[in-house]
Formats: structure tokens, sequence, C-alpha cells
């Protein structure tokens, strides 16, 4: 087949996106930042790059809409044709290029919620939280709906899990072309507004390309802190409080703002960032006593900016807005605290007690930030205090819209984020505990592990010390398999303390994370809470208890199948517990961004919950690239937090409990197949001997080791002649960089087979909520795969039985899923899904091209004993990184 020319390709490439149906505005969005970086590859590529570009991007074009093996064979030999030099050139254009799509996407997210913004015809009951509350009290009643509102809980945990390929710099870039959209959507379309907007995107999109795309070393712990903290300065600070004041705008209609607000805050943070030391030796307790001090510093910064600002603006003069006597006793006491500043604040607001009051609450809170004690707040709740009297004088004036307006928003953000802002939890494995112990009941000599065990305890009590109970306290016991695992921590805790010492609050949390752990879960919680530590913070919380539920070693351990109705099982027999032992349970998942490790989207997850399991509160975990998807954009961030928040509202409803319940109950039998099925499919293939090594050899598996993605080691220790301890983010991130995405599907094919009942399987498609998100989650991994690129993966071993059974429940699964969802093709029902997947498959087979290449290249070179070519090892990084920007959820 000859090759395309230059203008046949660019009319294939004009043909290709044409034909799908992107919305008009988005449209030329592609064309515009398209065309500026074709301008940047000619102006500051090698000479030919972005013919070089444009030839394998026409080839991958005609090879994704021909499917025959001439064009995709042509198509692989132009990128093989490349030196290693123009390849990684090349690696990076079409790298460049996905970070401009997935710009472009989130840009027409954007527009799309603005344009719904306050149409409420718009939304669906799982859209909003306005919307669940609405449909919520027509089932139990406004007063049952209104206190459930006001007791939810939605409790993000950030995570520094390395499945982030993209550097800070190169996220900041973006952000900066995203500012620049929105500008360029905004301005007057003259002539000069026009070509400035084009020439401030051209050197940004210049700037992109000029980056360095990889990260040159690993971040250390405190990076991956600041980098978090970044995405609460940008988004979360403003946009939760903005959540708040939308939902209580929707139900207060007109009176919204005059009068108290119905809504409480709902969301709190979490973060292991700094905090989470399961196989992670690099964070110490020097590290999680730093992560907590950047955390407060942050928030402590914008309390007191936000109160300086909201002060400044409340000119309410005493004759007009008279001041309460307890607002005057405040006022009293804050210039004695501050009495240079009073004085000087005095002058310039003389009849102004309210502003007066607002602006010496910014000094004290600035005070706490240098911890002079002198006038520093002891805790959020003295803070709150003062808000309140300022509040409650504003009411009594009658000032009730400055009252409940950006005043109202300020007290919002301390009860949300105090003066922590995440709460810092710290995750061990359940071994580390046992062997510390170990040794500290011998009396003999303490390693240093097991004296940094107990430096830990004594870093969290200083931070409560510091911070109070809420800025660090709840403790993960990663491979809980027993009650000791989870008693073993207020036994270090005591050991840390010493006679008379300062033992921290503790809220000690079960990790169940392999499938057995998760049968057993029950059994360990009701022998646990018999344990006098655990009784006493049982009783002194309300019997309030947290279990984590883990998602991703789960899925490694017996198949994603076998994990999705394993973990449904273990939801419903632990919420059951918990109900009969009178305990508030939440449950706190231990999802990942890919579908291998529990990804997808969140809501739908939630809706489709156990009875019970979830009653109006839900904690995950958001980690890598999800972080900056769901929460980088402040209008995307407050609308997934919205949809979250209102699925967590609308679970509880006594008609989705009972769908739940009794689809669960109607299609149990097919469930016991299809687990029995899949799980035997799964350990076929996984315990075959030999499987280990061949995994490593067909996938980019080690080769992802060597990217700088995070601090923390992507193995436990062991070599890959055992997968035991190889941790799930390289096992799912190899496997979709091989585009086979083996993690999130293998088995499923088999397991509807086994079933067989086609009607069967659409009936419970169409009624069982469980299945239903497993098959459009697979559904979505499936159409990422490609077939002719995984099988040249496999190629790369010598295992041909072993490819075979992949590539045949490649098939077979495929063919099921479209019988099941109904249609002719892969996301036929989730036609938006399935045109970003359509326009970025293309171009990301031109990345895979440019991997596989480089992959042989290095398999060859292992084989002859020759040591590894540096120039194909960055082609291969740089190919990993292009491809997670193209997939998106790649760990």
């Amino acid at each position: 087949m000859p090759e395309l020319t230059k203008t046949e390709a660019i009319d294939l490439v004009g043909r290709y996106e044409a034909g799908q149906e992107i919305p008009e505005r988005m449209r030329a969005d592609v064309r515009k930042l398209g065309a500026l970086l074709g301008r940047v590859l000619r102006e500051s590529g090698s000479p030919g790059l972005y013919e070089d570009v444009e030839r394998l991007r026409g080839a991958t074009i005609q090879a994704y809409t021909d499917e025959t093996p001439e064009a995709f064979a042509r198509a692989a030999a132009i990128a093989d044709s490349f030196t290693v030099e123009r390849a990684d050139e090349v690696a990076r254009a079409f790298t460049v290029y996905f970070h401009l799509m997935n710009l472009i996407e989130e840009h027409q997210r954007v527009r799309i919620l603005r344009e719904r913004d306050g149409r409420p015809e718009k939304e669906d009951a799982t859209d909003s939280v306005a919307a669940a509350f609405v449909r919520l009290a027509a089932e139990v009643g406004d007063d049952t709906a209104l206190k459930r509102l006001q007791s939810m809980r939605f409790h993000p945990v950030f995570t520094a899990h390395p499945t982030e390929a993209r550097r800070r710099a190169i996220s900041r870039s973006i952000r900066r072309l995203a500012t620049l959209l929105d500008e360029h959507d905004a301005m007057l379309r003259n002539g000069a507004d026009e070509r400035r907007a084009e020439r401030r995107m051209v050197e940004e999109i210049d700037t992109l390309w000029r980056t360095a795309p990889l990260r040159a070393e690993k971040p250390a712990p405190t990076d991956e802190v600041r980098a978090v903290m970044e995405i609460f300065d940008e988004t979360m600070y403003t946009s939760i409080p903005h959540v708040y004041r939308r939902i209580d705008d929707a139900l207060q209609g007109p009176a919204a703002g005059s009068r108290a607000p119905i809504v409480r805050p709902f969301v709190r943070i979490g973060s292991w960032v700094g905090g989470d030391r399961d196989g992670n030796p690099f964070v110490t307790s020097s590290v999680t006593r730093k992560a907590a001090k950047i955390a407060s510093q942050h928030i402590l910064l914008g309390l007191e900016r936000t109160t300086s600002r909201i002060g400044r603006t409340l000119t309410l003069d005493a004759a007009t807005t008279p001041p309460s006597a307890a607002l005057t006793a405040l006022l009293k006491r804050l210039v004695i605290d501050d009495e240079d500043a009073a004085a000087e604040i005095a002058k310039r607001s003389p009849n102004e007690p309210h502003r007066r009051a607002l602006l010496l609450i910014a000094r004290k809170i600035a005070a706490t930030e240098r911890r002079d004690a002198a006038i520093a707040y002891a805790d959020p709740e003295q803070l709150l205090a003062d808000l309140r009297v300022v509040q409650e004088s504003l009411v009594a004036a009658p000032a009730p819209r400055q009252a409940y307006g950006h005043l109202q928003q300020l007290i919002w953000q301390v009860e949300t984020f105090g003066f922590h802002l995440t709460e810092l939890e710290v995750r061990q494995h359940s071994a580390v505990h046992a062997k510390a112990l170990a040794e500290l009941d011998a009396g003999g000599a303490r390693s240093e592990q097991t004296e940094e065990v107990l430096e830990v305890f004594r870093s969290i009590a200083a931070i409560q010390r510091r911070l109070g109970p809420r800025a660090a306290g709840r403790y993960i016991v990663s491979f809980t398999q027993s009650a000791d695992d989870l008693a073993n921590v207020h036994r270090l805790a005591a050991y840390a303390a010493g006679e008379g010492g300062d033992t921290p609050v503790l809220d000690v949390i079960p990790l169940f994370e392999t499938f057995a752990d998760l049968q057993a879960a029950p059994g360990i919680l009701a022998e646990i809470v018999e344990h006098p530590a655990f009784a006493a913070r049982l009783a002194a919380t309300d019997r309030r208890l947290e279990v984590m539920l883990g998602y991703s070693d789960s899925s490694k351990d017996v198949g994603p199948v076998a994990a999705t109705l394993a973990l449904y099982e273990a939801q419903a027999r632990i919420a059951a517990w918990a109900e009969d032992s009178g305990i508030e349970l939440t449950l706190f998942h231990g999802r990942g961004g890919a579908l291998g490790r529990g990804g997808g989207p969140a809501n739908t997850a939630i809706l489709g919950q156990p009875p019970h399991s979830v009653d109006g509160r839900f904690k995950l975990t958001e980690q890598g690239e999800v972080i900056f998807a769901r929460y980088g954009d402040p209008a995307i961030a407050m609308r997934h937090i919205d949809q979250v928040a209102a699925a967590v509202l609308l679970a509880s409803a006594p008609s989705i409990e009972e769908r739940n319940r009794a689809a669960a109950e109607r299609y149990a039998e097919a469930a016991a197949t299809m687990d029995k099925a899949s799980r035997d499919r799964f350990f076929a293939l996984v315990k075959a001997p030999g499987f280990a090594p061949w995994f490593a050899q067909v996938t980019p598996m080690e080769e992802i080791g060597l990217l700088a993605l995070g601090s923390r080691p992507a193995r436990r220790g062991l070599s890959v002649e055992s997968l035991e301890d190889l941790r799930a983010i390289p096992w799912v991130f190899a496997w979709t960089q091989a585009r086979i995405n083996l993690a999130g599907w293998f088995g499923l094919g088999t397991a509807l087979e086994a079933v067989g009942d086609e009607e069967l399987l659409r009936r419970a498609y169409d009624e069982w909520p469980l299945f239903r998100t497993l098959i459009d989650n697979v559904a979505m991994s499936l159409a990422k795969a490609d077939s002719r690129i995984a099988r040249s993966y496999l190629e790369l071993g010598d295992r041909d039985d072993l490819a075979e059974v992949v590539m045949d429940e490649l098939v077979l699964t495929r063919s099921w899923v479209i019988r099941v969802a109904g249609g002719a093709e892969l996301l036929e029902n989730r036609p938006i899904l399935q045109r970003a997947v359509k326009l970025r498959s293309p171009y990301v087979d031109a990345l895979s091209l440019l991997q596989l290449r480089a992959l042989r290249a290095l398999r060859e070179a292992a084989l002859e004993g020759i040591p590894a070519d540096p120039d194909q090892q960055r082609l291969l990084l740089l190919s990993v990184s292009g491809v997670a920007a193209g997939l998106q959820n790649t760990g």
C-alpha cells in the first residue's frame, strides 16, 4: 500500500475529524489550537518535523479506519523509519497535542456547565444536591430529607500514588492556556483582539513544546505536598463554599442570602500526601510534620486574606447598623490583644465597629500562622465563635444580607478546613507494626525502623497539639488480617508516649485489600470493637467507625469481575454488621483512576452500592491524574462535588436501596456463576508457570519504574518472578500502556459466556446498577484498547499460549459486552464518550507505535547482553507520558 501524499494525509485527517460530530465551538478550538501547534512545530522543531508528524498522523488515522493489516503495517513502518532523535520529537509533538485536546475537552465541559447553570429543568436528580433533595423529600418527607442533608459527608482523600505522568511545569502551562481560552471566548471579536489572543496562545504552546516533558528526578514527598497545595489554592478553597452557596440558593430561592442557610458544610478533605508510608521509605515522621505545617500555612494565609478582604468591604456605619453588646465586648477584647493595630484601624474606620472587628480578627489569624501566642487563636473553634458574634450582630442590626453573604462563606471555609486544611492520614503496613512490637516486647536494642515507627505517633501528637485532633488522627493499617493488627496500633502509641506521656487521639482504620481479607472483614470487626482502646474511642465518637476497602489489590488478586462482586458482598455484610451493632459506619473506598483500580464515574458507583453502605457518608481516594481532572478547574470541581454529593444523598432513598437489594437477590445465581468462571479464567492466566517474567517482557512494566512519577517505589521489594509484591499501580499502568487494559476487563467474557443467557444478561444490565456499571466501565476499557497493537506487544514475549489466552478473552469480552449493552459497537449508548475515544485513538496509536519500536530495541539489547541505549529509554519514557495523556486514566 503506497504512502499517502501530503495533500491526501491532510484531507484524510480533516475528513476523519469532521466525521466525529464535534460541537461547533469545540471544533473551532480544535482547529485553532491544532493550527497553532503546527505553527510551533514548523518554527521551533527541527526541519521536516511538521511533515513527519503529519505523515504518521495520516497513516494512523488510515489504519484506524481501514483496519487492514497493510494499513497498520504501513503506519508501523513510518514509526520505525524515524531516527531515534526524530522519533523523540514526534513523540513530544503528539504528547503536546494530547495536552491541548484534554484542555479543549475540559473547556467544552466548562462551557456546557455555564450554559446549564441556574437552569434546573436541565438537571437530573443525580446531577445536583438540590435536585436530589427534592426527590428524596418526595419519598421520606421534608424533615427527614433536611436531616439527612445536614448530616451528609463527602470526604475525598488526596494521595500521592504515582499515576500522574505530567510534570507540574506542564500542568501550569496548560492552566495558563486555559485562562487564555477563557479570555478568547470573552473577547470582542475584532481583529486586534483576535491577533493579540493568538499571539499569546502561540507563545504558551511554544513554551509547552520547549518544556522538558519528563521529570529529571523523582519528587520528594514534600514536593508532592506542595503539588497538592496548588489544587487547594487554585480551586478547592473557593469552590467548596461556592458549592454550598449554590445548593442553598437553589433550596431557599429568593430568600437565600437574607436568612440563615439550611446547608451545612458537608465536604471534608483528607490527604495521604506526607502521611502514607506503606512501602515508601521516604515518608518519615519529619515529612509528616512538615506536610501538616505546609497545609496549615496555606489555609491560615487564605483565611487571613479572606477575612481582611471582607472586613475592608464591611463599611457599615454604627448609625445604620448598630453593634450588639456581644460585638462591643468582642471589640474591646480584640483591642486589648492588639492595641497599636487597633488604634490605626480605628483611625481609618472610626464609626464602623463590624469592619474594625473583622480586620482585627484577620490580624489574629496572621498571628496564629506566625505562632504568636500572645495574640493567636488556640483553635478554629475560637475563630468561629468570634465570626459568629459578628454575624449575629449583623442579623440583629438588622443587616442579614451582610451577615449571610461573604461572611457566611468565610464561616463555611473555617468549618470545612479548620486550621489544618487537610485531615492528614497515616498509613502503614501491618507487618511493620508486628515487627516493631516484637522488638519492643523483647526489650532489647531498638532498630532504626522501630524508632521511626514510634516517632510517627509522637509526630501525630505534636500535630494535634498545634492544630487539633481533626488535623491528624486517622491511622490506616494496610493488609489488616486480624483484630491484633488493629490493636497493635494502640500498643505502639502507648510505647511511643511512655509513662505519663502524650498519647494522640487515634481512629484506627482497617484496610481490607485481598479477596480473603474482604471475606474475613466482618469477623475481624466484630472482634476489634470489643478491644478496650477501640471501645473507648467508639464511645467518644457516638460509635462512629471507618472501614477501608482496597479495590486495586483485590482486582490484582482475583481479577476485576470477582473483585467487583467480592467488594459488593463485603460492603453488604459489613453494613449489615454495623447496623446490627449500632455503629455509624463510613466505608472508605480505595479507588484509583484506572478501571483496573476501581475507577470510573464515582456518582454512578455510589448509586449502585448495597443498602445502608452509604447512609449519607462517602469517602474515597483521589490520586494522580484524577486530582487534576476533577479538581483542576473551579467549574468542573464544583460540578464533580455537587454530583457526588447528590449521589451520596440519594443513595439512602428507599427506592434506590430497594432497587439495589432486589436486583442483587434476583441476579445472585448469575453473579455466583460469573464469580467462579471469571476467577478460574484469571487464575489460569496469572498462575500459569512463568507468567510474571512474561508480563514484564510484553509490557513496559520495568521501564515504568524509571519514570519519576512519585516518591514511592513501584515495588515492595521482590523481583518480577513474583506478582505478589508488585504494586497495583504498575500492574494497571503497564497493561494500559500496552493498549491491552487487561486489568480492567480480563475474565468478564468468560463470565458472561458461563451465564450464557443473553436475555437475562440484558435484563440485568437494565435492572442491576452494579452490573451495568461493570459493563459500562469495561466497555470504556475495551474501547481504549487496540487489538493489533496489543498483539504487537504480546509478540515481544515467547509464550504464544499466554498471548492467545489474552487475545481470545479480549475478543470474547468485546463480543459479549456489545451484545449485553446493545448496539453494533462499544459505547454506542454513550455517544459523547465514544466520540472522545474515537477522536483520540489514532493519535494514541502513533505514540504506541513509537513506544513499541523503543521497547523492541531495549528487549533485543537485553537478549544480546548489551547495555540499554539511553536514547531508546528516553523515547520509551516520552511515549509512556504521551499515551498517559492520551488515555487519561492510566493508573
